[in-house]
């Protein structure tokens, strides 16, 4: 925001080590948290009588502990490794903030592979986390379609829904700006896909989370239905 106010695009090697740490360090805590997410869906319907015991306060601690301290973690172990690299191919990063990959193609050194495998290792521990809300929505799933009255069914897909699209958006945006093939990459593109990860799901978030709200369902309906009219 500062650059673009000031219409700059230079940035100091601390100012980078630092957005790049706190670039991950929130990503990681949000997707954590969204892990842990899917395991209060998954307690709240699927074993509703033991949610007290399994979910109090401190468990719920515990679990959003865990869930930044994971992230923090993280983050400063991608930030160390890759500052810790010898830059010799300029100082021109293609891209609108400070981004691993990028940074890894200013360096002459084989010791990026380490960042490479950090980046493997965390990409694994994120495959975990998405393979453990899959199978909590398949339970989830399998608990609601046996709710008889349609009421609750409602109500059950309601609470979940905003979550899941969430998560949708974040994983996706995130799989393709990283796992996309190599004749894909671009520096026009990789801008692109660097704006759905990072701009778009924090952006969408609150809207997604609070259609749930009637009252905005209202506005946003009246607004919809005021500029069918006006046309």
């Amino acid at each position: 925001m500062a650059n673009s106010l000031w219409d700059t695009r230079t940035i100091s090697s601390s100012g980078c080590a630092s957005q790049l740490f706190f670039f991950f360090f929130f990503m990681s805590a949000e997707y954590f948290l969204l892990t842990v997410m899917a395991y209060d869906r998954y307690v709240a319907i699927c074993k509703p009588l033991h949610y007290g015991t399994l979910l109090g306060s401190r468990a719920c601690v515990h679990m959003a502990a865990a869930a930044w301290g994971s992230g923090f973690l993280t983050a400063l172990l991608h930030t160390a490794n890759t500052f810790s690299l010898p830059l010799c191919q300029g100082n021109a990063i293609y891209q609108f903030f400070c981004e691993i990959p990028q940074i890894l193609k200013l360096s002459c050194s084989h010791s990026y592979l380490r960042e490479v495998g950090l980046l493997v290792v965390s990409v694994c521990l994120g495959f975990g986390c998405f393979v453990f809300i899959v199978v909590s929505y398949v339970q989830i799933f399998r608990a609601v379609l046996r709710i008889p009255s349609e009421q609750g069914r409602h109500k059950a897909f309601s609470t979940c829904l905003p979550h899941l699209a969430v998560v949708s958006l974040l994983v996706s945006t995130a799989v393709f700006a990283y796992l996309k093939p190599p004749f894909l990459s671009s520096p026009s593109l990789d801008l692109v896909t660097a704006v759905l990860y990072s701009v778009v799901p924090p952006a969408v978030n609150p809207f997604i989370y609070s259609m749930r709200n009637q009252q905005l369902k209202d506005a946003v309906w009246k607004v919809i239905t005021g500029c069918f009219q006006k046309h």
